[in-house]
This record gives structure tokens, sequence and C-alpha cells, in this order.
């Protein structure tokens, strides 16, 4: 096929409103290679946090639907096969997911491939259900919702009452018609000050701020909810304050039509936390840094010192020594990063590289972190990366110490590498605790540990936060797969700069 009938072909699956993606059933996983434009659009995903992935990722935790078994079953077997499956959007939002996968043979019979086509029918089962519930009668429907509707609201103005955050509701014209106790405890004005008040002249006008207008006035009315809007402004009483707005404008017909609620958090104190904290951690690794480089120093004299009539036992000590030193180093490195990052202060040394050169070596010069367990290499690539090889080595090196760190009864570990469409995909596989689905969301965050493991295994949880916005800054992604009590398997994906010509 040549290149013009290639493109054509591409382009016209984009043009098709149903998604479709590709899998090559040739790599571990049987991970996703293409995907169309309808594909990125039913599912919120954009194009780079799709590929590499297998196509499960799209039940996230609804997985004992009898359609995924259906699906691996067809797919061991090498058959077509079509399952109506619930799905989920990027944004957590159910849809119902109409799939077709075919497999693809060569010339020899062996499936390469899987290609699966998908449409959104969540509207056809929606029609479904509410053509059984209008079975029901209808008076006692009416009489159902209207005391559940009384006792919601009951139950949600008691929650608005008690909630440590500040609470308004507004009409369109920005005048208060609900605000909650927290609200005029926190800015010390009275309900009577409040309630039927236009926002902006509340008090001295101490909520006449240009910032929040122009949230009010401009960005609501397109009917986009506005998420986590600063605002920092200087209140008599209290002083200045940082505050953290999100605003919703109701849309559906009624009473409520137009109204606005407003959530205000004051987030002063957690941001001056957060800033002595980075500080703290800036100034105690550099503090660390200047000493650790000394003793390191005299470490390594110390062994080139060393004759042959030195004691074996004194030669393993002081190489034990050398070991943590390289450990409390990579530590610091670590919290150092992790200071710049939260500031961004962080640099990346971009040049091209050749990626499964990379890996081997890491693999190699980390083996003595890993004496316990058998490091394999599955796969291989001829991909060139841009990107910072010190960085992408520090980011195999934390996953790879990771799967070392717990998985303490087995006794290997697998990492395999491959291309997935424009990227390369190195995935690290261990036999260990695994992680509970809950914490798998936030296992990327800073400082986050899993809880049942914090006791049994060392660690400050920012290894991994370091690693992702590495991974990030390349323009790549990094994800977890894992299952409490099955081990887990880290993968991230790199851009292909270029493929390396084939030698003779």
């Amino acid at each position: 096929m040549d290149d013009n009938n290639l493109e054509l072909y591409l382009k016209a699956l984009d043009s098709a409103n149903s998604g479709i993606i590709i899998t090559d059933n040739r790599l571990p996983d049987n991970p996703i290679i293409y995907c169309n434009k309808a594909f990125e659009k039913i599912t919120g995903y954009s194009h780079e946090e799709i590929i590499g992935h297998n196509c499960r990722f799209l039940q996230m935790k609804d997985r004992s639907q009898p359609e995924r078994a259906m699906l691996r079953e067809h797919i061991i077997e090498g058959r077509e096969c079509r399952v109506e499956i619930r799905n989920y959007k990027k944004n957590g939002d159910l849809f119902w997911n109409e799939l077709y996968i075919s497999p693809v043979k060569d010339e020899n019979g062996l499936i390469t491939n899987f290609i699966g086509v998908q449409n959104d029918i969540t509207d056809r089962k929606k029609a479904e259900q509410d053509l059984r519930e209008e079975k029901a009668s209808v008076e006692r429907k009416i009489n159902e919702r209207t005391q559940e509707l009384q006792e919601n609201e009951a139950f949600l103005s008691s929650i608005i009452q008690t909630v440590r955050e500040s609470l308004l509701v507004l009409d369109p014209d920005f005048r208060v018609i609900s605000v909650n106790s927290y609200f005029l405890k926190t800015f010390k004005v009275t309900e009577e000050e409040t309630i039927g008040k236009v926002l902006y002249e509340l008090g001295n006008h101490q909520w006449d701020i240009d910032s929040l207008k122009e949230l009010l006035i401009k960005i609501l009315p397109t009917n986009n909810p506005v998420i986590d809007f600063e605002v920092e402004h200087d209140f008599p009483y209290i002083g200045r304050k940082l505050m953290l707005l999100n605003a919703y404008r109701i849309e559906f017909d009624g009473q409520y039509k137009d109204n606005i609620l407003l959530a205000i958090e004051d987030i002063t104190d957690k941001r001056e936390i957060d800033r002595r904290k980075d500080d703290f951690l800036s100034i105690a690794s550099h503090e660390l840094k200047t000493p650790l480089t000394t003793i390191k120093t005299l470490v390594q004299l110390l062994e080139r010192m060393m004759d042959k009539g030195i004691d074996d036992k004194f030669r393993s000590t002081l190489h034990k020594v050398s070991v943590n030193i390289e450990r409390l180093n990579n530590l610091i490195t670590e919290l150092l990063d992790t200071s710049k990052i939260h500031s961004g202060n962080i640099d990346i040394n971009r040049k091209p590289f050749d990626i499964n050169a990379l890996i081997h070596e890491t693999v190699e010069n980390s083996l003595y972190n890993a004496f316990s367990h058998r490091i394999e290499i599955k796969g291989s690539t001829n991909a060139i990366v841009e990107g910072d090889e010190i960085k992408i080595s520090q980011v195999l090196n934390n996953i790879v110490s990771n799967a070392v760190k717990y998985s303490p009864e087995a006794d290997k570990i697998e990492i395999l590498l491959g291309n997935v469409g424009n990227f390369v995909k190195v995935s690290v596989k261990d036999f260990g605790v695994g992680i509970d689905y809950d914490d798998k969301s936030k296992i990327f965050e800073r400082f986050f540990r899993v809880k049942n493991v914090q006791q049994k295994f060392s660690g400050l949880g920012i290894g991994l936060y370091v690693s992702q916005e590495i991974i990030k800054m390349h323009g790549g992604t990094i994800w977890v797969e894992s299952e409490l009590g099955s081990g887990s398997v880290f993968s991230f994906t790199l851009p292909i700069l270029k493929m390396k010509k084939s030698e003779k």
C-alpha cells in the first residue's frame, strides 16, 4: 500500500462516526496502537492517553461484567464478537458501548491485530429504561418523588449548614438567596446583612472584586462550571485571604433556573503550609547534599586505598556503606526534584538518545539494588527519543526499585519493551503485594503511601510523583495496572523521535 492510499484510509477512519481502534496482538496485553477521532470523542481521552493501554481500562472499577469474560474468550480463540458493555469516560461518566471486535490475520493465518468498532448507545439504553419505568403507576411515582424531594431538601439543607466551606446561592442578578452559617462565621457578617443583598454590596463592598465579577459575568453565562478559580483579596476584620472558588449555574427549568451555586474555600493557611514545606524540603536537601558529598568522596578514597591484605569483612562493610550512601543520595535528589517540580524550576536537558540502550544500561547498573531478584527484559525497540537520559533512567530506577521492594516473596521482575503507534512503551511487572483499586488513583500524588504497606516498607511517597512529572515533561503518560495480592504493572510511554536504520 502506498503512502497516499494509507493517508486516504486514515482520513476515512477519522471521518467515521463510530469509534475505531486497532490493537497489536503480538505485544504483551494486546495494547491499542491506533484510535480514530470518534473514539477520542466518545471516551473523552486524548490520543496520548489511549495509546499503549488495553481496552479494559474503559471499564475502570466495573470489572464484574460477564461481557468482559466473553470478550477475553473470543480474543484468546481469535473469533469476532459483539457485546453491549458498560464503559466509563475520562471524567467518570458511564456510557453504554456497543462493541464489535474482529481479528486480523497475516498470510500465515496468525492473528496480528484486532479491530474494534464501538458506538455509544447510552441514549438507546436510556429510552429502553424509560419505557420500562412508564409501565409503573404515574400517581405512585409522583407521590414517591414528592416525598423523596422533601426528604432530600431537608437532608441537603442540614449538610449545607454543617459543611466547613462557605456556600452561597445567588439569583441571576447575583443577589444572595441563601447562605450557610460557615460563610457568616468566616467573613464576620450576619444573615440579615446578607440575604437579599447583591453579592458585590455585602458589608462595605468587600466582595466588589474585579476577578470575581469577571468570573460571574463573563464565564458563568457560557454554561461552563468554574472549577478551582483562585481569588486573593484583603478583607476588613479578617485580613488578606486566598480563596478557591467553584461556581455552577443551574440550567434545568423550574424555579431555580439560572441560579448560581458558589462554593468558597479559604486556602490561605494551606498554601502557606505548602510554601513552608517546599522551602524546608529545598533547604534541607541542599544542606544534606554537602556533607553527604564529602562522605561519599571519603568512602571512594578508602575503597581506592584498600590493598589485598584488607580483611574481607571490612571490605564488605565498606561496600555496604557505599551502597547506602548512594541510596541516600538518590533520596535527597528526589526531595530536591519534588521541590523544583512544585515551584516549576526543574530543568530537562533534551537530546536524542537510544531508549533501548538506556533501558539495558540502567538495569545493568542497578542490579546491586536487586540482588534478591532476577530482572528480565522482554522485547526491544530501535526507537530514538528526545529527552533527558538521566531523568528517564531515574524514572526506570524508581519503578524497578519499587517492584523489588514490594515483591519480597518473588524472585524476578519483568521489563516489557515495545513500540505502540508513535510511542515507546516500557512496562515493569512485579509479582508482589499489588495495589487496591481505590489507591491506584492516588498512587502518583506527592507524599501518598498505600496504608496497608506503610508499616512494612520504608519510603516517603515521592518517587512516583517525581516520575510522573518527568514523564509528563517528556510528552508521555505513566499509569499502573494492579489488583491487591496479584502484583503490579507500571507502564510509561515516550514519543518516538525517529527510528534507527536497521543494520544489515
